[in-house]
């Protein structure tokens, strides 16, 4: 087999399919949809674009989703198991009164879905109080923030008693 130009022949004659008007009209409706609610699966776009009068099955919402490289935003499972050698620390704040500002701090990091990936938001607040210390947002899951909020927090109400970061608490 002689190659001259360094291309195989089999690749030249291929010429992709061209995506039809009927597809680009679904692909620009589930667009749509993914962008109102992005953790909306292949399953419930189909469902949403069946009240639009779509009548489109699951299978080609699932591949277009995946020409357009969209997904649903989901958290992943298990993302909280600890691991076999794990430590678990008993739960000190459990029968305390909490009486006074200052005494518990508590944090909490939540993640918010956005069109594209998550934006993270960070708050310290004072457990007593309810009131909000400091808070950082950022869109990486980055410990310098969260080390930033802390700071900004101990400069401006000083040091308290107890500080709790778990995250059950702000429920």
């Amino acid at each position: 087999m002689r190659v001259v130009l360094g291309v195989a022949r089999s690749t030249s004659y291929y010429c992709g399919a061209l995506v039809s008007a009927e597809d680009l009209g679904l692909m620009r409706l589930i667009d749509e949809i993914h962008l109102a609610v992005p953790f909306y699966g292949s399953r419930r776009i189909r469902d949403e674009l069946d009240t639009r009068r779509q009548r489109v099955n699951r299978k080609r919402v699932q591949r277009l989703m995946r020409e357009m490289g969209i997904r649903a935003l989901y958290p992943k499972p298990r993302t909280s198991t600890p691991s076999k050698g794990h430590k678990i620390y008993p739960y000190l704040l459990r029968d305390m009164t909490i009486a006074r500002a200052n005494q518990v701090w508590v944090s909490d990091i939540c993640y918010i879905p956005m069109a594209k990936g998550f934006m993270y938001l960070v708050a310290i607040m004072d457990w007593h109080t309810r009131k909000v210390l400091s808070w950082r947002v950022l869109n990486t899951m980055d410990a310098e923030f969260c080390v930033e909020a802390l700071e900004e927090a101990l400069a401006r109400y000083g040091t308290p008693e107890i500080f709790n970061c778990n995250s059950s608490d702000l429920i």
